[in-house]
């Protein structure tokens, strides 16, 4: 099945190297995708989690087996099931039995608040919810909220999970912190869910178009505030053969380091349904932190990781990555932040220490088309740029809040089009017409939010979030340039740069800095030294006005920078809250 597109022809071709342009398409359901690996490959293993190896045969038995539970409850076509989980085979197993039935995923993070998880059950109406037991004291509160109205509260545990050697040590340490969980008419245990379907015997397989949704993704977008995104199979498929695509270096039974979250489009997209979907092996990461990569790389030898700008940042620093042998890497990804030129630097200089034959490719993309849509060629990087469409995938920037197209060179609204991009924002169709446009080719654009810019040749450079554009004194300001200057400097680990309202200039641009462990300067000294720096790079109006020190700087949950809740806590200190 081929994307229907407008004729346009694509100028840099050349730098894709043996990756084609076009892509035929499967035409089918994510679960059906799975079941063709089931077949072709049914003794590669699948997944590994904990030390334990399932291979797709047994994968795709698991997925009927919960497909047939799901039916058992009464869940139907077009319904959604909410998993809150984090990386782990009940999550995976429940993500594609509940396509296999027809429903939608409705896809959470665990660590989410009872409001947040209550709004995302409410917004699209989710039959059924899948927890884990770690927070069973949020969900019991949720199945007992009379505004909610969930048919069932499935609960899962690591343990179900483990190897029977690791059930004992489980037992004796991460067991005790959590109150067993006790099954009664609304809640149910993840196995005897499971046993409960065994004698299903309707039907229990739905078939579905491509085009029909599937997944029910969460992103900020545009505004801040929280959106449903809701996705096909079709995006989903098409996602994994692309990102298969641009990595023809990529065989059956390859490993990806899943340490992604499953509720993000980046880990979802990329670590689990583009391997899952074309008979690789994704390693299962249910818990994560940095200092435990080392082991983990160690360990399972990936030959393909995925991260955030800030875990890399982490990564380069750990004395126990020291002789880590890196030689197993086919492809190490960076996306959900920007990667600045000198941080690549530092990590390709990494790799390069530690036998890696390849370099960071750095990569862009939005929830509202799954994840990635961009990415650096094998055959060329450029400085400072995401890299090149995917197949398929065309970007074209505008002057924004316009579909007025703009020439090559010219910074404005990054808007891209192509088989991965959503299908609306669910109960928000103002917000989904703001955003999906049609343009005078004809074609459907996301219009992102992000500001950058297109060379002649196709390759795309970000810049940043348009609504994070300090405007000081009538001047534009963009804090990521800010940002990847002050990186570079010898002293810094990390910084972030928002603007703070002042009386007179609108704006006044301030700096948040977390030095490095072994600077010995007073604030005061570090201060004149970084200011002095930054007047010979830029203009003197975008030199902070203020800089300031901390410890560390707030994250999001999946590991960015959090500006908007750095500049939350300052406004209100400001209102002395």
């Amino acid at each position: 099945m081929k994307f229907e597109k407008a004729n346009i022809k694509t100028p840099w071709e050349k730098y894709m190297g043996p990756v084609p342009m076009e892509l035929d398409y499967f035409d089918g359901s994510m679960s059906e995708k799975v079941e063709d690996c089931a077949k072709n490959y049914p003794n590669i293993t699948a997944y590994e989690f904990m030390g334990k190896k399932v291979k797709y045969k047994e994968f795709y038995a698991h997925i009927e087996r919960a497909a047939k539970s799901l039916k058992a409850l009464g869940v139907k076509e077009d319904e959604a099931v909410t998993i809150c989980m984090p990386n782990c085979p009940q999550a995976i197993v429940m993500f594609y039995a509940a396509n296999m039935i027809g429903a939608k995923a409705n896809m959470v993070h665990p660590l989410s608040g009872e409001e947040e998880i209550a709004f995302c059950i409410n917004e699209t109406r989710s039959a059924i919810c899948l927890g884990l037991d770690q927070f069973y004291e949020k969900f019991d509160n949720l199945i007992h909220d009379k505004k909610i109205h969930l048919r069932a509260l499935i609960i899962a545990s690591i343990r179900d999970e483990l190897k029977a050697p690791l059930k004992v040590g489980y037992d004796l340490s991460e067991g005790k912190k959590y109150k067993k969980v006790k099954p009664s008419k609304e809640v149910t245990l993840w196995n005897d869910f499971l046993r409960n379907g065994k004698n299903f015997a309707g039907e229990y397989k739905v078939k579905r178009k491509y085009s029909d949704p599937a997944v029910i993704l969460y992103s900020g977008g545009t505004t801040g505030t929280m959106k449903g995104i809701e996705l096909s199979n079709f995006n989903f498929n098409a996602l994994g053969q692309q990102v298969i695509a641009t990595n023809p270096m990529f065989k059956p039974g390859d490993k990806m380091l899943a340490v992604m979250p499953v509720f993000h489009g980046f880990g979802l997209g990329v670590c689990i349904h583009s391997m899952l979907s074309n008979g690789g092996c994704s390693l299962l990461i249910p818990r994560f932190d940095v200092k435990s990569y080392a082991k983990l790389l160690k360990k399972h030898k990936p030959n393909f990781i995925a991260g955030v700008p800030t875990l890399y940042e982490a990564l380069i620093r750990l004395d126990s990555m020291d002789g880590v042998d890196l030689s197993c890497l086919k492809g190490i990804f960076s996306g959900g932040d920007s990667l600045s030129i000198e941080l690549k630097k530092k990590l390709d200089k990494f790799l390069a220490e530690h036998k890696a034959s390849v370099r960071v490719r750095e990569g862009y993309g939005a929830t509202e088309c799954v994840t990635a849509c961009c990415l650096t060629p094998l055959t060329e990087e450029r400085e400072g740029s995401i890299g090149i469409p995917f197949p398929d995938t065309f970007f074209t920037i505008c002057k924004p809040g316009t579909c007025e197209e703009l020439p090559y060179g010219t910074e404005g609204e990054i808007c891209l089009a192509g088989p991965t991009v959503m299908m609306r924002y669910i109960n928000n169709p103002e917000e989904t017409e703001n955003t999906l446009r049609v343009h005078a080719d004809g074609m459907t654009y996301v219009h992102t939010g992000d500001l950058g810019l297109m060379d002649e040749d196709g390759f795309v450079y970000f810049k940043q979030r348009i609504k994070r554009m300090i405007v000081t004194s009538g001047y534009n300001v963009y804090p990521s340039q800010i940002e990847n200057i002050l990186d570079a400097h010898d002293i810094v680990h990390m910084s972030c740069v928002i603007g703070v309202h002042d009386d007179y200039k609108v704006e006044k641009v301030v700096a948040y800095v977390v030095l490095k462990p072994n600077v010995r300067l007073t604030e005061d000294m570090a201060r004149d030294q970084l200011k002095e720096y930054l007047y010979k790079r830029v203009a003197r109006y975008a030199v902070p006005k203020e800089i300031h020190f901390r410890d560390d700087l707030p994250k999001t949950l999946v590991g960015k920078v959090a500006y908007r809740k750095l500049q939350e806590e300052i406004e209100q200190e400001a209102k002395g809250e």
